[in-house]
């Protein structure tokens, strides 16, 4: 924040009066107003860390920005873990600081829930009508007539004649609205939005959820803007999905976002501190010794289970080495392996794939080779409607051959049925099945992420091959799951023919 400069003449009055200190150090620092008001938010003291200092500069940063009414440099995006005071130094305090010296700030709040996010603004009405603060700035209110947890407005007493407040010389101000991202804040627009937590790690599982939230915040938050070059959207969150609002947002390479990341360890994470430069500040390899111990640690990953700790901890929503599967052990080939290797080959068909952006349709071919070895040759992929994708599954089974085996999975349901009968009928003179496999995708990918571990899996150095390998090193936390789908299909296909043969 940029100091200003103070005359002789107001060191004077600072020194009558020690409380005009205190608030000037307040308007200088939110860190320090954080510190003063402290004890009116938690009975628990304050514990200092250099990540709250240095998140307090940025937020500072972003109001000084919107005080002038010049466009925004950037968004901001912080990725901080659990218990590290985020939702106390952005939902609540940093708000209460900007009306402390732009009362007509109005900032709309949202979090994942009308709960979380209430609760938040009730302790923003605490402080603001305690004692300590009514002390310290008593120019700065609540407006009576509106005075409730999900809106109230700020306003600001102008000082008469001999220093006498007259309620007549009050001027109405900005204030807070709080919502959740299924709230309504139609026809509200701010001059600061924050989105704390847009996502618990329940909603975070669920497809549908992560399309609402990532909705909201491209379509919705957007026209809440008090002015679209000004207003910057501040999002604070554990990250805990590759395509959350974070990902989501930076996948979509958008050079006016400014990105934090402070990972709770950095044993296993230190590669994702953004800036870079921050990791210097860890001691032990953590963010905060006090707030989050490797005790602590030790004990949350037990309780968050490896994608969780890595997410909400490691701001990685996959676990270290690649989650399920450790691509770094498959075995890479330019050349195809020699017929008397091949024991059986399919290949396998995951339909799910559609015109819209949704999911894809691929196909995947696998051999089963001497010596308990796997070959993937080859993957088609795409988004097709039906007519060019049955078009294209019969070419691919033309190109394979009748001696490659056909699977498909086929979606529950009638219409699932009905569609896996048109591709049976359409590959007549091939060996074509269909299956409805059983257990979630995770359950069903596990043998074969065993033998990818073991080293056991050769790709051949196809087009295709990036695609698979991304999509494997984060499932389950992948955007698609598609490729890891037919890979676990046709693998699980090769393994139960060779135990029918042994049967017979």
């Amino acid at each position: 924040m940029q100091e200003t400069a103070i005359s002789p003449e107001q060191v004077k009055e600072l020194l009558k009066n020690p409380l005009l200190i205190t608030r000037e150090l307040n308007n200088r620092s939110l860190y320090h107003f954080l510190e003063y008001f402290w004890p009116v938010y938690s009975a628990q003291p304050f514990s200092p860390n250099w990540h709250i200092e240095y998140l307090c500069k940025e937020l500072e940063r972003v109001a000084e920005q919107v005080s002038t009414r010049q466009p925004r440099d950037y968004d901001l995006i912080i990725n901080v873990p659990p218990g590290s005071t985020k939702t106390a130094l952005v939902s609540i305090m940093f708000p209460i600081w900007c009306w402390t010296r732009w009362y007509w700030m109005l900032i709309i709040t949202m979090s994942y829930s009308d709960k979380l996010s209430l609760e938040s603004a009730d302790y923003c009405r605490d402080i603001l009508q305690s004692n300590l603060f009514k002390e310290m700035y008593p120019d700065i209110i609540i407006k009576e007539d509106k005075n409730v947890k999900s809106n109230f407005k700020v306003a600001k007493r102008t000082t008469g004649a001999g220093g006498v407040h007259r309620q007549a010389s009050l001027l109405t101000g900005g204030g807070r609205i709080s919502t959740s991202l299924t709230g309504t804040i139609t026809g509200f627009h701010a001059d600061i939005l924050i989105v704390d937590d847009p996502l618990n790690p329940t909603q975070a599982a669920s497809e549908i959820e992560l399309a609402n939230a990532n909705h909201f915040m491209e379509q919705t938050l957007p026209l809440r803007k008090r002015d679209k070059d000004i207003t910057p959207t501040i999002l604070i969150m554990q990250r805990l999905h590759m395509e959350d609002p974070t990902g989501h947002w930076l996948n979509k390479k958008e050079t006016n976002v400014r990105h934090i990341c402070l990972p709770g360890e950095i044993r296993n994470f230190k590669q994702f501190v953004n800036p870079p430069e921050m990791a210097d500040f860890y001691t032990d390899d953590l963010l905060d010794t006090k707030r989050i111990s490797w005790r602590t640690l030790k004990d949350l990953e037990s309780k968050l289970g490896q994608y969780g700790y890595a997410g909400q901890i490691g701001q990685n929503p996959t676990p270290p080495g690649g989650g399920m599967f450790k691509v770094d052990q498959l075995q890479i080939k330019d050349t195809f392996p020699h017929p008397n290797e091949i024991e059986h080959t399919v290949r396998y068909w995951d339909k799910a794939g559609t015109t819209d952006g949704g999911a894809y349709t691929v196909g995947l071919k696998m051999s089963r080779l001497v010596g308990n070895r796997w070959f993937i040759w080859d993957m088609v992929r795409g988004q097709w409607a039906s007519q060019e994708r049955e078009r294209i599954i019969r070419a691919t089974a033309e190109l394979d051959g009748t001696g490659v085996e056909v699977w498909m999975e086929a979606e529950p349901g009638s219409s699932g049925k009905e569609s896996a009968e048109g591709t049976i009928r359409n590959l007549a003179g091939f060996r074509v099945f269909a299956e409805h496999p059983t257990g979630d995708k995770a359950y069903r990918a596990d043998p074969f992420s065993v033998q990818v571990n073991n080293g056991s899996v050769l790709v051949y150095k196809g087009p295709w091959l990036t695609k698979l390998v991304e999509e494997l090193r984060f499932f389950p936390f992948s955007t698609y799951k598609d490729i890891t789908d037919s890979c676990s299909g046709a693998f699980n296909k090769l393994v139960a023919k060779k135990l029918a043969r042994r049967v017979t």
